[in-house]
């Protein structure tokens, strides 16, 4: 018997931590991906679908060229740095972050809408094993 071709052939059939997009064994890894949603691989029903879900994004693409055209291309540069620099701003893993600095940058600090009323972080369902969430955003696991 030909071990060598054999040897060949399991090594190419073993995943890969990391390159297997469902788990390391075919699953999906609900502790470190969250809960699978059927509702994310939706199609939109409705044409205005779209546009809502990209109403922020095209509310601050005109306010950024709006704001170039007024002050200059550093404003919303700056802008752009500050948001990003806000966003990196994370708790711990497996604790639901607020986002503070960043909804102050942005003015929506003041306002209430639909997600400060139901979505509660009491009712999150981010909790995990805190020591292997932390190890596996670090990259140590």
């Amino acid at each position: 018997m030909n071990t060598r071709g054999f040897r060949s052939q399991l090594k190419d059939s073993v995943p890969v931590a990391g390159f297997c997009p469902q788990g390391t064994y075919g699953v999906h890894d609900s502790l470190r991906g969250g809960f699978g949603s059927v509702k994310n691989e939706l199609l939109p029903s409705h044409p205005l679908e779209l546009s809502e879900k990209n109403f922020q994004f095209s509310q601050d693409k005109m306010n950024f060229s709006t704001l170039r055209n007024i002050q200059g291309l550093h404003a919303p540069l700056k802008l752009q740095m500050e948001y990003r620099a806000a966003r990196q701003i994370q708790r711990l893993p497996f604790l639901q972050s607020s986002n503070l600095a960043l909804d102050t940058l942005k003015g929506s600090d003041e306002s209430i809408g639909f997600e400060d009323i139901l979505n509660d972080p009491a009712q999150s369902e981010v909790m995990g094993e805190p020591h292997m969430m932390v190890e596996y955003k670090m990259g140590l696991f």
